[in-house]
C-alpha cells in the first residue's frame, strides 16, 4: 500500500510539475500597448464560426495544394483539404483564422475569413469531383453542422462571396445533393412564378451578393445554380428561382 501510495503521489508530482512547464511555455495574452495589469477573466468564450466556405484547389494533386496551402510565402491556407482518395487534412484550428476567402462579403459581412470554416477539394476545376471524395465531405459538413449549428443557407462557395474573381468550386460541384443532405439552398423546377413585382437585383441582394458588379454577381449565381446557362443575364426562370431560394430560407417552404 505504502509503496502504491508513492507512486501515485510521484504521479501528481509529476502532473503539476507539467501543468506548470505548460503555463511558462504557453504564449503571453494579447494586450494592449499601453501599460496595465493582467488579470484573466473566466466569462469568455472562443468565437464560432457561421459560415462554412467551399473551394477546389485547382491543383492536379493534393500534395501541390498542400504545398501551397502551407508555404508561408504564399499566405493561403484553409482549414480543412478533401483529397481525391477522400482523404482530410486539417491545417488550421477551427478557432483560428485561415486565410482563405480573401476579399469577400456576404451580405453585410466584409470578411468571410473571420466568420467561417474554409474547405478546399482536391480539384483542377475542370473534372467531376468523385463520389469517395463527395461522401467524405458531407461527413465533415455534417460534424461541423453539429458542432457548430450552422444554417443550411450559410454553406457557400468561395464565387459566392467573391464574384468576379473567384468561381471555385467550379460548375462541377454537385450543389443539389449537398442541399439535399442540409448543406446549401435548392430549388428543383418547375418555379411558381415570382410576384410581378419581384426586383431580381434586390432579390440577389437579400440572398447575400455583393450586387456593385451586377454581371459578376449574375455568373456567381448562375455558376451555382444553373451551371449550364453561362448568360449574364437573370431571366424570369433565373427569378422564379430565386424567389423560390428566398423563401426556403425564410421558412416559407419546406
Amino acid at each position: 500500500m505504502d509503496a502504491l501510495l508513492r507512486h501515485v503521489r510521484l504521479d501528481c508530482m509529476l502532473a503539476i510539475a507539467l501543468a506548470v512547464l505548460m503555463a511558462a511555455c504557453a504564449p503571453a495574452p494579447q494586450r494592449q500597448g499601453a501599460p496595465s495589469q493582467w488579470l484573466p477573466s473566466p466569462n469568455f468564450n472562443e468565437r464560432r464560426p457561421i459560415y462554412v466556405v467551399l473551394h477546389h484547389t485547382s491543383d492536379d494533386t493534393v500534395e501541390q495544394a498542400l504545398r501551397t496551402l502551407t508555404d508561408p510565402v504564399r499566405e493561403v491556407s484553409a482549414h480543412y483539404v478533401v483529397a481525391r482518395d477522400g482523404d482530410v487534412f486539417q491545417l488550421v484550428d477551427e478557432r483560428y483564422r485561415a486565410w482563405h476567402a480573401g476579399r469577400s462579403q456576404w451580405g453585410s459581412d466584409f470578411d468571410l475569413n473571420s466568420t467561417s470554416i474554409g474547405i478546399e477539394l482536391d480539384n483542377s476545376g475542370n473534372e467531376p469531383f468523385p463520389q469517395v471524395q463527395i461522401d467524405a465531405l458531407l461527413r465533415l459538413l455534417a460534424d461541423i453542422q453539429m458542432r457548430y449549428r450552422i444554417p443550411a443557407a450559410n454553406f457557400l462557395a468561395h464565387a459566392d462571396v467573391s464574384p468576379g474573381r473567384k468561381v471555385d468550386p467550379s460548375a462541377w460541384f454537385p450543389w443539389r445533393l449537398l442541399a439535399q443532405n442540409g448543406f446549401g439552398l435548392w430549388c428543383d423546377p418547375p418555379f411558381a412564378p415570382a410576384p410581378a413585382r419581384f426586383d431580381p437585383v434586390l432579390g440577389l441582394a437579400a440572398f447575400g451578393y455583393d450586387t456593385r458588379n451586377l454581371t459578376a454577381a449574375i455568373h456567381a449565381y448562375k455558376l451555382r445554380f444553373a451551371p449550364n446557362d453561362p448568360s449574364p443575364v437573370m431571366t424570369q426562370v433565373d427569378s422564379d428561382r430565386l424567389y423560390c431560394l428566398l423563401s426556403r430560407r425564410a421558412g416559407a417552404l419546406p
